[in-house]
């Protein structure tokens, strides 16, 4: 077979399947926002008042479990680098690798941050305290600032193979470039 034939096959198939996922998405209003979100994203009841919404995003291949994301407003809700740093915190610090950056969206500016390692999963009500060490897991968190509206919080966790699985389709969620986005030091 020739090869630009081949190369143009390829490209035909990867055109066809990003039309075909953004077919899948579809628009979630949450608070002030709309998010897109993919079809098999399983919005539920948030577990908590303090959410605004969370979805069970299911694994992929291999992976027992999928992930969840969560999402919060608050007028202010602290600052970005205090929010960052708990969540950095939230993974015990032997084997923690992190890396945040920030970009813009149609929504406003955002920081995000990447980290990976062993998770101390919450367990029972936050009031307690209580983790448990999930080794292999992984945390895309996003401060959305938002004119006029405060900073939005979302928060996905689980298998590191799952959500970096989802990590292109939540960046599209909120409208981020991970290609566009430039180192953060707080």
């Amino acid at each position: 077979m020739h090869k630009s034939y081949v190369a143009l096959l390829a490209l035909a198939i990867f055109v066809a399947h990003r039309e075909a996922a953004a077919d899948d998405l579809k628009d979630t209003k949450v608070g002030a926002i709309t998010l897109k979100t993919p079809a098999n994203w399983k919005q539920s009841k948030p577990s908590s008042r303090l959410r605004l919404a969370q979805f069970a995003i299911p694994a992929v291949e291999g992976d027992k479990e999928g992930a969840e994301l969560a999402i919060f407003a608050f007028g202010a809700g602290g600052g970005v680098k205090a929010n960052v740093d708990r969540w950095i915190g939230q993974f015990a610090t032997e084997g923690r690798k992190a890396k945040t950056t920030s970009g813009k969206s149609k929504f406003g500016e955002y920081v995000i941050v990447e980290i990976g390692g062993t998770y101390k999963k919450p367990v029972g009500p936050p009031i307690r305290g209580k983790t448990e060490p999930t080794p292999n897991a992984r945390m895309l968190g996003v401060i959305l600032a938002i004119d006029g509206k405060g900073n939005y919080f979302l928060k996905m966790t689980g298998s590191d193979k799952t959500v970096r699985a989802a990590a292109g389709a939540f960046r599209a969620s909120f409208g981020g470039d991970a290609g566009s986005e430039k180192p953060f030091d707080g």
